[in-house]
Order: C-alpha cells, then sequence, then structure tokens
C-alpha cells in the first residue's frame, strides 16, 4: 500500500514500503520532513513530473567503513598526491554537478530545483555535507549527503577525471567520523570498494543506536 501524505509531520511504519521500496507520495520537502525522513530510514526519490515519492527499502546498500576495499591501482592514485580534498567548500556546485551527471537508464535526474534548495537548507543548517575533489583547482568529482548521528546517508556523487569519486569515497571511509555510510542504491563501482545489502532491520538499529 502506498500512502498519500499530508500537512501532518508523520510518516507510515516503513515496513510498509511496496517491494520496490516506495513507502509515500506527496508532502513537502521542508526541513523537518526530511529530518524526520532520514532519522525513520526514508529518503525522497522523484522526478520533476511527478509528485514527491518517498522510499524505504527493505534492503540497504552500505559500506561499513572498517570493510572498505582499496585496490592496489587506487593505493597508487592517494599516494600520489595527484588530488586535493575538501569538505562543505562548494556544496551548492558539488549537487549542481551531481545533477548533471548521464546515468544509463535514467531520462533526467531526480535532483530538481526544489531538491537542491531543500538540501541547500539542510547544509546550512548542518546536517547535510558535501566531499570535493580537486585537480589543479578544478573541481573534478565529489558526493553529498546527510548525517544522522554517525551514519552518513549518501545522496550522489560525480566524477569528472578518473578516480576522483573514489577518492572522495575513501577519505570520508577514512575521516573517522562514520560507523556506516548509505549508499542507498546498489552499483557495481561500490560494491567493488566493500559496499553489500543488509536488511533493514538491521539498518534501523543502526540508526536508533546513533541518534
Amino acid at each position: 500500500m502506498i500512502f498519500r501524505l499530508d500537512e501532518r509531520l508523520i510518516f507510515p511504519d516503513p515496513a510498509l514500503a511496496e517491494p520496490d521500496g516506495l513507502l509515500a507520495i506527496d508532502g513537502d520537502l521542508s526541513i523537518e520532513r526530511l529530518l524526520l525522513a532520514y532519522r525513520s530510514g526514508i529518503f525522497p526519490w522523484y522526478s520533476d513530473d511527478s509528485p514527491i515519492l518517498w522510499f524505504s527499502p527493505h534492503e540497504r546498500f552500505v559500506l561499513y567503513p572498517g570493510a572498505l576495499k582499496v585496490s592496489k591501482s587506487m593505493r597508487h592514485v592517494l599516494r600520489s598526491d595527484r588530488f586535493t580534498i575538501t569538505q562543505n567548500n562548494c556544496f551548492a556546485k558539488v549537487m549542481e554537478a551531481c545533477s548533471q551527471i548521464e546515468r544509463p537508464g535514467q531520462d533526467g535526474t531526480w535532483i530538481t530545483n526544489d531538491m537542491k534548495m531543500a538540501y541547500c537548507q539542510l547544509h546550512a543548517l548542518g546536517h547535510a555535507h558535501s566531499v570535493e575533489v580537486w585537480e589543479q583547482g578544478n573541481l573534478v568529482g565529489g558526493f553529498y549527503g546527510v548525517q544522522v548521528g554517525n551514519i552518513f546517508c549518501g545522496e550522489s556523487m560525480f566524477s569528472k577525471a578518473s578516480n576522483a569519486s573514489k577518492t572522495a569515497l575513501i577519505w570520508l571511509c577514512q575521516s573517522g567520523r562514520y560507523e556506516l555510510i548509505d549508499c542507498q542504491v546498489h552499483t557495481d563501482h561500490l560494491e567493488s570498494m566493500g559496499a553489500r545489502m543488509i536488511p533493514r532491520e538491521e539498518y534501523m538499529t543502526m540508526l536508533r543506536n546513533n541518534t
């Protein structure tokens, strides 16, 4: 059953989500609702031509920093000092770059103008963060996401140079700031770095223990 949200600041039980993870539609992207969503294991994912869609997958694709796999070739890249890493240096630019990346099988982007405005507000309040990768003064990679206690809920990443987004993720995992990186959606790229599926119940336990 898919629930329709109204002005009340509530979400249904995430366990009631459809097999594809879709839980609810409508509502808004207010700061209060977004924070409640992430603290409840829910995130928005939709496009300009649809209502706001709220998802809570039955399995979560996550990366435990201690399980991070760094290949020999990546270790060489990291030692080369080819890239410079910053955090929260240009959040809006990272979101914009993520919205412009072409992804196979996707028509357009879920990073709508409303999403950009909402997440920039989250960033201004200290709830959303970006990691930037620079090469010779140019922004060539990075990602952004929402912090929930000691969990980083990754939203999107981009790379305009080989290994740039991998470098950003390795930096985050090695920063010691998070117990879990929520990758949300499976990719072979992230699986090769140690990410794996866990049941929603395990993810929700992590949320409860870290908020």
